[in-house]
């Protein structure tokens, strides 16, 4: 049985687009039930229209709290039959509440390597700091931000004055493939959970070169 998700956008969804993408290629056995966005002209949206896919706006600036926005998303979740949350560029910390409704089934994509420089300005942070490696990191969902579990990161060499503006592209293209490819093992049912670590069950060779300038552990799969 396909994967039951949903993915949270806030912006132009182009994570989103890429999990579509392998989704139709038959690569990823997942199937979208719901996109949500916390803004109602967010791109990503459009994207689940433009393939047919229920979408949902639902403002936090309509709910007095955060523990009632959540509770509104939980609702939406539950009654499109997605039981796995993807947060794809959702620039929202979720709470507690939301994370006991879909227990360690809630991962996000950070594009920094994490735990350095968490935070919405992932790329823009590590280039401005200097840093010679970035990269990008999905990792399961707890109440700190960019906090949880680690389950695949991807590195990418950094250029002394090229900016996040320079660095942020490159870093993009890899969230675009790291990112089903974790899904993927979730659904396989390949992921383990002990304290900070995530286990992968047959985990090929610890680390994979792509066109020599990238790295990525564990390394991607067929497909991917």
């Amino acid at each position: 049985m396909p994967l039951k998700i949903a993915v949270l956008v806030s912006g132009g969804g182009s994570n989103l687009q890429s999990i579509i993408d392998k989704i139709e290629a038959g690569v990823l056995d997942a199937e979208i039930r719901l996109v949500v966005s916390n803004k109602a002209g967010a791109f990503g949206l459009s994207r689940a229209e433009k393939h047919g896919i229920a979408r949902q706006a639902i403002l936090h600036t309509d709910y007095e709290s955060r523990e009632a926005f959540d509770l509104a998303m939980v609702e939406a979740i539950r009654a499109a039959g997605a039981d796995t949350v993807i947060m794809a560029g959702f620039m929202r910390i979720i709470t507690r509440g939301f994370l006991d409704a879909f227990p360690g089934r809630v991962i996000n994509i950070h594009p920094a390597l994490l735990p350095s420089f968490p935070g919405v300005h992932g790329q823009g942070d590590a280039a401005d700091y200097g840093v010679r490696i970035s990269g990008c990191t999905v990792h399961f969902v707890d109440e700190k931000m960019d906090h949880g579990p680690i389950i695949i990161q991807a590195a990418v060499p950094a250029y002394p004055d090229e900016g996040g503006d320079g660095l942020g592209p490159r870093i993009l293209e890899l969230e675009h493939r790291i990112f089903p490819q974790a899904i993927q093992w979730l659904a396989e049912g390949r992921l383990t959970i002990k304290g900070r670590q995530v286990l992968l069950a047959d985990c090929g060779k610890p680390v994979a070169m792509l066109d020599a300038v990238a790295l990525v552990n564990p390394p991607l799969e067929e497909g991917f």
